[in-house]
């Protein structure tokens, strides 16, 4: 599936793969998130921290009459208030979409998959 964005010079075809790796690029840059973890953890086996190339596992991109739906699964540290770093993410990663992809998430649902001890 892609996300098709009409200009006036024509239409432009973006990828899920290419906006899960901005979406888990504007996640991990905040404080508090550890990584990004697989939606799917049995599944996929995955218990622990998604690199770069795996961050399609841990972001869902839906699209709804044009509008964009995102769910982030991260892993926060220890000790963090976690509905600040969650709101930090849907606030980065709506400002990171609008900014390098010229689209707008309708809205960014951020799923806790797990908590690690932060190490300094």
């Amino acid at each position: 599936m892609t996300v098709k964005i009409n200009t006036k010079y024509g239409q432009i075809d973006i990828s899920n793969n290419v906006i899960a790796t901005v979406v888990g690029g504007a996640a991990t840059d905040i404080y508090g998130i550890v990584g990004m973890a697989s939606k799917n953890q049995l599944k996929d086996g995955m218990n622990e921290i998604l690199n770069r190339e795996n961050y399609t596992k841990g972001v869902v991109i839906k699209q709804n009459n044009g509008e964009i739906v995102v769910d982030v699964y991260i892993i926060v540290g220890y000790g963090v208030k976690m509905s600040e770093v969650s709101r930090n993410v849907q606030n980065s990663v709506k400002y990171h979409l609008k900014q390098y992809l010229g689209t707008q998430a309708k809205s960014v649902n951020v799923i806790v998959q797990g908590v690690k001890i932060l190490e300094d």
